[in-house]
C-alpha cells in the first residue's frame, strides 16, 4: 500500500481517488476532460462504478513502465494509432477477451492480439478558405500540398504532433520514404508560417488571412462551429477530404487498451465494453464530432452535413509501424524550423 501511495503523489493523485473498492475504476487519458467525461458520467449512472482519471498531454507509457505492477491503472485512453501501438509494443497492456467488445468494433479497427481497440475515427482534412479559395477540386490529394501553387498559403501545427506523423507514416506506406521526403520538402516550402499552435489555430489563421488552405482533423469543425468565440472561425472555411480519386482520405483513431496490472480488471472489462456501445458511440458522435467505429451508430448531424468520403484503407497496424521513419524525415528535412 505504501508503494501504491507513493505512485499516487508521483502522478498528483491524492489517495482517495486510487481505486482499492470494486466499485470504482482508474483511467489514464490522453483525451482531453470535456471529450470523454459525458461518456463516464453516463457509465457511473448505469453502473454505480466510479471512474478515477488522471489526465496527460503525454508520457503515459513512461509512467506505466516506472509504475510497473504497483500501478493503479486499469484502462488508458489514447488519441492515435501510434500511441496504442507503443502501449501494446512496450508490453504495458494485456489482451482483452469479450464478446461485447468483438460484436461492436469492426476487426479492422483492434489489435490482432485483442491489445487495443479503436473507438472512433477522425479524419485529416484539408481546409480552405471560402472568400479566396473556395471548394478544392474533388481529385485534390495531399500530394498537391508540396504544389508550387500554394507556396506560402498553407498552415499547420507541428510536424511532430501525432496526427501529422500519422499523415506522414501514411504518406510512406503508400510512396516509400525517398518520395514522401520529397512531399515534405515541398511542403515546408508551402508553409506561411513556422508550425505552430493547434489544429483550431490553423482554421482561425486562415479566417485571419495569414494562410488560405490549412491541415487540421475534422472533428474541431464540430467544436468551433458550437463556440461563440471561434464560431467565425469554422464558418470562414470549406472541409475538404483529400485523396477522393486517389488513396482515399488520412484516417486515425481514438482508442483503448487495458493496462497490464489493472487493479480492478472486472470493471475496466465494464468500462471498455461501455465505450463500445451503441449509448457511448453516440455520445462520441454527439459530443465529440467524431465518427464512430461502431457499425449502425448514426453520425451527428453536422458531421453528416460534410458529407460521404472514402477512407484510406491502409492498415492501422501499418501505418504505426512507419512511425518512426516518419518522425526522421521531419528531422531531415527541418519541418519545424
Amino acid at each position: 500500500m505504501k508503494k501504491l501511495l507513493a505512485t499516487a503523489v508521483l502522478l498528483g493523485l491524492s489517495a482517495p481517488q486510487i481505486a482499492t473498492a470494486a466499485e470504482e475504476v482508474n483511467v489514464y487519458s490522453y483525451r482531453q476532460p470535456f471529450l470523454v467525461e459525458p461518456m463516464f458520467n453516463e457509465f457511473t449512472k448505469e453502473t454505480g462504478i466510479k471512474v478515477n482519471v488522471k489526465f496527460a498531454k503525454e508520457g503515459i507509457a513512461e509512467k506505466l513502465q516506472q509504475e510497473g505492477e504497483y500501478s493503479p491503472a486499469d484502462v488508458v485512453l489514447t488519441t492515435d494509432i501510434s500511441r496504442l501501438v507503443e502501449l501494446s509494443n512496450k508490453k504495458l497492456v494485456q489482451p482483452v477477451d469479450s464478446k461485447v467488445i468483438d460484436a461492436n468494433i469492426p476487426a479492422q479497427f483492434r489489435d490482432n492480439e485483442d491489445e487495443w481497440f479503436a473507438l472512433t475515427l477522425r479524419s485529416r482534412n484539408v481546409y480552405s478558405s471560402k472568400d479566396r479559395v473556395g471548394k478544392l477540386p474533388a481529385a485534390f490529394d495531399y500530394s498537391d500540398l508540396a504544389k508550387p501553387e500554394w507556396k506560402g498559403k498553407l498552415c499547420t501545427r507541428s510536424g511532430k504532433h501525432p496526427y501529422n506523423v500519422s499523415l506522414v507514416s501514411a504518406m510512406i506506406a503508400h510512396n516509400g520514404e525517398a518520395e514522401t521526403k520529397t512531399w515534405l520538402e515541398g511542403v515546408k516550402a508551402n508553409l506561411a508560417r513556422k508550425p505552430q499552435g493547434n489544429d483550431r489555430g490553423q482554421v482561425q489563421a486562415v479566417k485571419e488571412g495569414l494562410c488560405d488552405i490549412a491541415i487540421g482533423n475534422s472533428y474541431y469543425l464540430g467544436k468551433m462551429v458550437n463556440d461563440p468565440n471561434q464560431k467565425a472561425w469554422a464558418e470562414a472555411v470549406e472541409i475538404n477530404f483529400p485523396g477522393q480519386q486517389g488513396n482515399g482520405t488520412h484516417v486515425n483513431v481514438s482508442g483503448m487498451a487495458m493496462a497490464k496490472y489493472a487493479p480492478n480488471k472486472d470493471n475496466a472489462l465494464k468500462l471498455m465494453e461501455f465505450l463500445t456501445t451503441t449509448t457511448a458511440q453516440q455520445m462520441y458522435a454527439e459530443v465529440n464530432y467524431e465518427y464512430p467505429v461502431k457499425e449502425g451508430v448514426k453520425r451527428s448531424e453536422l458531421v453528416a452535413s460534410w458529407g460521404e468520403f472514402k477512407a484510406d484503407d491502409v492498415s492501422l497496424d501499418q501505418v504505426a509501424q512507419y512511425h518512426q521513419a516518419a518522425i526522421k524525415l521531419l528531422d531531415e528535412v527541418k519541418f519545424d524550423l
